[in-house]
This record gives structure tokens, C-alpha cells and sequence, in this order.
């Protein structure tokens, strides 16, 4: 088939050395002997200005958007005059364009599909241009009902890895615990009582620099008694725990799988969205679960009950509950390399033999009587 991804090469700019969604969406679909044609325009700058309840944001994208749709309508008509669009795949937010321009596409015959993974929290910045798509693609088995409300046709379409990219490298299990992400919700408090508790941490991802306590005079002996006691460590303007050589900046894709071999135990975090956002906290599976496991990390994982839908405990994942179980699991599975061993070669097996974004898009296809070639 042929296919247009409409899809930047990250999802946000705080990730400046990732191409996240090519490897995963663009190099898997042609794996599977599609043709892709990539959309040629900056998206970067609109996924940063995606939230229209931002009067700044919504300003760029309302000036920015008539230039993206005359582009993707030219580029669209162009390719599908030279030989038939079978596909169209976005990433778009409501903001990026309106509806009659996906209806447009339709028209010409083309299946419109939109992939969108942050509806766990942010349905609201898709829920007005999701019913102009043939098929919302949805991650979140929880939204499938509100996006059926707006009148759009969703289909549940989990996360996957791209195999190719996301594999074992060789190198030395040398790192005891890493994680490897952004600084939001709770896991600062993870992390700092893992410090606390003298676990040797390595943390690389965005936002992680303001509690660093090497940007902050350095502690007393004093001081730092008083703030273990006090399961904190004061800074000068903000908590900063993380000593020099714990943090070492963002990674590239690359050398986030190299991180993934090094470290004997790899976290994840399943919470989303902002920590003080009202009602129960939002838990979903994210991409990290198959890339992690892919590349034969073993992951310890923050439970939630979605997650038994695609690894088993104990078996190919180890999820924790709460700090204290935290703490015990990593001291545990520190202690025992071959349990540790085990269980990071059956997750992996699992991930290579379920979760690869060819099987997904194999799947998906067939289901909707699309052809494979």
C-alpha cells in the first residue's frame, strides 16, 4: 500500500535528539512493504503550541494552521495524482487542522486514520477533529466511549517497539538502577527515596537539572543528616537530591537503549498528567514498557491493572506499589542476578513475539480489510 504519515519525528522539543515516532511509526510500516511518504513540513512548532486552552498557544496555531493545511492538501493531491494514496496516518492535535481538510482527503478515496497517545489526559485537544478521521487510533482502552460521544470511530491500538531498533547492545550491566524520562507528577518522590535509601541511581531525561544539588552550595554534614532524617534535601530553591554524576542530561534514542543493557534494574512510571490535576490519578501503558523490554532491560514498573493485559508479573516484568515496595523489590532484585536475568530475556521474548509496531499495524490493517502490499 501506499501510505501519507503526517507525523513529526518526536513528540515534543524537550526531546531534541530523538526521532522517536520515525523509527516506530515510519520505519515499521515500511518494513512491512509499504510505501511511506512523509509529510514535508516542520511540525515541531505546532505540537509545542497544541493546547488551545493556552491563549498564547491557540494564537500560533490559529496563525500557523492555514500554512500547514495548503501544504499537506498540495503534497496529499500531488502524490495521489502520481499513483493512488491508499493510507493516511497522522499524529495531529485539533489544533493543527480543521476538519474539512481530513474530510477532504477522504473524499479522494484515501482512508484517514489519526494516531493519538496522550487522550489519557488531554482528550480534549482531539476530541474536535477526531470524527472527521475514518479511525481514531487509541491507545487508552479507557477513552474508546468518550471518543464514540464526539462521534468519531475508534479503534483500540496499543503502543508498541520497533524490533529493528530496540534490541540488547553489548555492553556491561554496570549501572544499578536508571530510569530514563521527564520530571513530572510523582516521580521525584520515587526517586529521591531512593536516594535516601542509598540505592546508586543514574537518571537522564528533561527537567531533572532543578534538583541537582551540585546547582545549590554544597551540604553540611549537618545538613545532610538533618535532611535524611527529614526524608528531604534542602536547596536553594527548590528539593535537590541528585549529586553529581547522578544525572546526565537527555539521551538520544540510541543511547537510551545502550542505558536500557547497562542498568541491572530499569524503572518505569505509569501515572500521567499533571499531579495536581483533580480526581484519581490516570495510569496508562506507555511507549517505555515495549522499548524497555525490547531492548532486554529489566523493568520495574509502577503498577496498574491495564499492564497484566500484556506481560506477566513476575515473569517478564516486576511492578512495584508505593515507595516502600519500591525499595524492597530493588534491594531484592539487586541482590539476584540470575532471577533478574530471567525475567528481563521473558520480557523480551514477549515484546518480540506481541508487541512490535509491525504486528500492530499488520493487525489493524487486516482488520479493517486494507491491503498488505
Amino acid at each position: 500500500m501506499r501510505v501519507f504519515l503526517a507525523a513529526g519525528d518526536r513528540p515534543n522539543e524537550a526531546l531534541p535528539h530523538s526521532r522517536i515516532w520515525h523509527i516506530n511509526l515510519c520505519l515499521s510500516l515500511r518494513d512491512l512493504g509499504h510505501e511511506v511518504i512523509e509529510f514535508d513540513f516542520d511540525l515541531e512548532p505546532m505540537y509545542a503550541n497544541a493546547d488551545w486552552h493556552n491563549e498564547k498557544q491557540r494564537a500560533f496555531s490559529d496563525g500557523h494552521r492555514p500554512e500547514l493545511e495548503t501544504a499537506l492538501l498540495r503534497q496529499v493531491r500531488c502524490q495521489h495524482a502520481s499513483r493512488p494514496i491508499d493510507v493516511f496516518v497522522s499524529y495531529f492535535y485539533s489544533t493543527f487542522v480543521s476538519p474539512a481538510v481530513i474530510e477532504e482527503i477522504a473524499s479522494l478515496g484515501i482512508v484517514t486514520l489519526n494516531w493519538f497517545c496522550n487522550a489519557s489526559y488531554q482528550f480534549d485537544l482531539v476530541s474536535d477533529l477526531a470524527p472527521a478521521y475514518d479511525v481514531s487510533l487509541v491507545p487508552e482502552a479507557f477513552r474508546l466511549e468518550d471518543y464514540v460521544r464526539t462521534g468519531a470511530h475508534p479503534v483500540y491500538f496499543q503502543e508498541a517497539a520497533n524490533p529493528n531498533f530496540y534490541h540488547p547492545v553489548d555492553v556491561t550491566r554496570d549501572l544499578d538502577v536508571a530510569f530514563v524520562g521527564a520530571r513530572y507528577g510523582d516521580r521525584t518522590r520515587y526517586l529521591r527515596r531512593l536516594v535516601e535509601d542509598g540505592v546508586d541511581l543514574r537518571v537522564w531525561g528533561p527537567g531533572w537539572e532543578s534538583v541537582c544539588r551540585d546547582q545549590s552550595p554544597p551540604l553540611s554534614p549537618g545538613q545532610l543528616a538533618r535532611a535524611a532524617r527529614r526524608r528531604w534535601l534542602p536547596g536553594s530553591a527548590t528539593t535537590r537530591f541528585l549529586s553529581r554524576g547522578m544525572f546526565g542530561g537527555t539521551l538520544s534514542d540510541a543511547d537510551m537503549v545502550r542505558v536500557f543493557s547497562s542498568a541491572k534494574i530499569s524503572l518505569g512510571f505509569s501515572r500521567v498528567g499533571p499531579s495536581d490535576a483533580p480526581g484519581p490519578p490516570i495510569h496508562q501503558v506507555r511507549l517505555r514498557d515495549f522499548e524497555a523490554t525490547m531492548s532486554g532491560a529489566f523493568y520495574l514498573l509502577e503498577y496498574f491493572e491495564e499492564i497484566e493485559q500484556f506481560f506477566a508479573l513476575d515473569r517478564e516484568i516486576v511492578c512495584f506499589s508505593g515507595e516502600d515496595d519500591l525499595i524492597e523489590k530493588v534491594h531484592y532484585y539487586l541482590a539476584h542476578d540470575a532471577v533478574r536475568e530471567k525475567i528481563s530475556a521473558a520480557g523480551r521474548a514477549r515484546a518480540l513475539a506481541e508487541h512490535t509496531w509491525q504486528q500492530r499495524f499488520r493487525q489493524l490493517f487486516a482488520s479493517l480489510g486494507l491491503g498488505q502490499s
